[in-house]
């Protein structure tokens, strides 16, 4: 292990100036990010359980017809297979307003606000997190790999 690697990267450093209660916030307000970035998950979950739904939908249809059952055929392709989740709006509707709106401000903000406090800085406040628990010297404990991220 090089001494090198025993340091955390510059980007994972707090610039010269910004106080512990800044790097709190500024980790708060990640994790907020990082929050709202598994509820967008959970949306794409949503938009593409629903599609699978509706396809299964439109095979029991046909199902139904073939077994006789036109009635119910003609009701679950008329009322259900198809229908919007929301007015006017199908799932793909949904994620791109959320992701063009919601998700969109989030993100920049989240940006500038780092931009601003922390000269761009990621997971300041993790990265003091490590430094204070891991075990100096030891070499699973390094601050960051010897290649690729966190150089």
């Amino acid at each position: 292990m090089t001494e090198k690697h025993d340091q955390p990267a510059r980007a994972h450093q707090r610039p010269e100036g910004v106080s512990d209660a800044t790097v709190e916030a500024l980790g708060s307000v990640s994790k907020a990010l990082e929050t709202v970035e598994r509820a967008r998950g959970h949306l794409y979950a949503f938009h593409q359980l629903t599609g699978t739904a509706d396809l299964e939908l439109g095979r029991a249809v046909g199902l139904l017809r073939s077994a006789g059952h036109e009635k119910w055929a003609d009701r679950i392709d008329r009322d259900l297979v198809g229908r919007n989740v929301l007015e006017g709006r199908w799932t793909f509707q949904v994620v791109e307003e959320y992701d063009a709106g919601f998700y969109a401000l989030y993100k920049e903000t989240e940006r500038q606000v780092r931009d601003d406090l922390a000269q761009g800085r990621t997971h300041l406040y993790e990265a003091e997190m490590k430094e204070d628990r891991r075990t100096k010297g030891h070499p699973d404990h390094t601050a960051r790999p010897d290649t690729g991220a966190g150089r």
